[in-house]
């Protein structure tokens, strides 16, 4: 404690404090924060989530289930949301997502995103044939 350092109890008594204790030796009452320990209106640790990396895929490229196969420079994106995974690409820059044949299934943790995106890219990227 401080030389000189006072507190003042949710009772209206003032003494010495140290690291939120009172004098006595039991915890100060902490202050009502509003909105403290809430998540912003983001989705949330569980609201739709994406990662997206660029890819070229080897040779007979990637098989979507609205347009068949694309090549070329594509745009992988891994999205979670409502408790389900999908895999979609797109032409480099384009507006178009496809969805990547066979990738939309359930994923009981969001957390598991990044490791499903890496596994995508490890599978998809194949730059070099």
């Amino acid at each position: 404690m401080f030389s000189g350092e006072r507190f003042v109890s949710a009772a209206g008594e003032s003494g010495p404090s140290a690291a939120g204790m009172t004098a006595d030796g039991t915890a100060e009452t902490p202050a009502a924060v509003p909105g403290a320990g809430m998540v912003a209106d983001s989705g949330g640790a569980a609201g739709p989530q994406s990662r997206t990396t660029d890819i070229v895929p080897g040779p007979g490229g990637v098989m979507t289930d609205e347009v068949g196969v694309v090549t070329g420079d594509l745009t992988l994106r891994t999205e979670y949301a409502d408790g389900t995974v999908t895999v979609r690409v797109q032409y480099k820059d384009a507006d178009e997502w496809y969805v990547v044949t066979g990738t939309s299934v359930t994923l009981a943790d969001p957390a598991g995103l990044d490791a499903v995106h890496g596994v995508a890219v490890g599978l998809l990227n194949r730059p070099e044939g």
